[in-house]
């Protein structure tokens, strides 16, 4: 099984009010087929915070997608604080790929290009100043590697912002929603045959 994450993050001022959306979409598809199976599912999340960046948003959409996926079943939920996780859909595919979609050429080649560099210099950049939002990067990280642990391959696909591709366009949507603080948002749990956004 496959899952692709749409991940986009937005700020009002940069800083000032920002919000974070996620879109993830489950393939169950196996390699001698090309139809939609009927497992398949579609999870939107989102979230805010007062005041943080753009920066900040992207990347903490990206980490809250990744803790809802683990290895062994399609996704997982936690309650608040430190309540156990619980499987939100058992199913019998074991997850093999997350693909991470995103608009940020920050968090893609954070991920892929500099973090190494910046961990073996202490989380120091190439100008020897303090590498911005380390807390984040540190629990992207960790989600990363979590996933990797389990057997999961991880892949990271930039995509261009606001050029019509259906899932970073609805990740986008979710995101400035949620730093608008809007009242009539509508997060999507549910079959992907019945998604309107795809």
């Amino acid at each position: 099984m496959k899952i692709t994450m749409y991940t986009d993050g937005s700020s009002r001022g940069n800083p000032g009010p920002g919000g974070w959306g996620v879109v993830i979409i489950t393939d169950n598809r196996s390699q001698m087929t090309d139809t939609t199976h009927a497992d398949d599912e579609v999870i939107e999340l989102g979230g805010r915070e007062d005041m943080t960046t753009n920066n900040r948003m992207e990347l903490l959409g990206t980490i809250e997608g990744l803790k809802h996926v683990n290895g062994k079943w399609s996704l997982v939920t936690s309650g608040e604080g430190e309540a156990v996780r619980e499987e939100l859909h058992p199913t019998p595919h074991k997850l093999h790929v997350v693909e991470i979609c995103t608009d940020s050429q920050y968090v893609k080649k954070g991920m892929t290009e500099w973090i190494d560099g910046w961990i073996k210099k202490g989380w120091k950049t190439s100008t020897k100043s303090d590498v911005l939002n380390k807390d984040l990067w540190e629990a992207l990280l960790h989600e990363e590697k979590r996933l990797k642990s389990s057997g999961v391959t991880i892949t990271w696909t930039y995509v261009r912002g606001h050029n019509g591709d259906p899932g970073n366009e609805r990740a986008d949507t979710i995101a400035t929603e949620c730093a608008d603080n809007a009242s009539h948002l509508q997060l999507y749990r549910g079959s992907r045959s019945e998604y309107p956004y795809l």
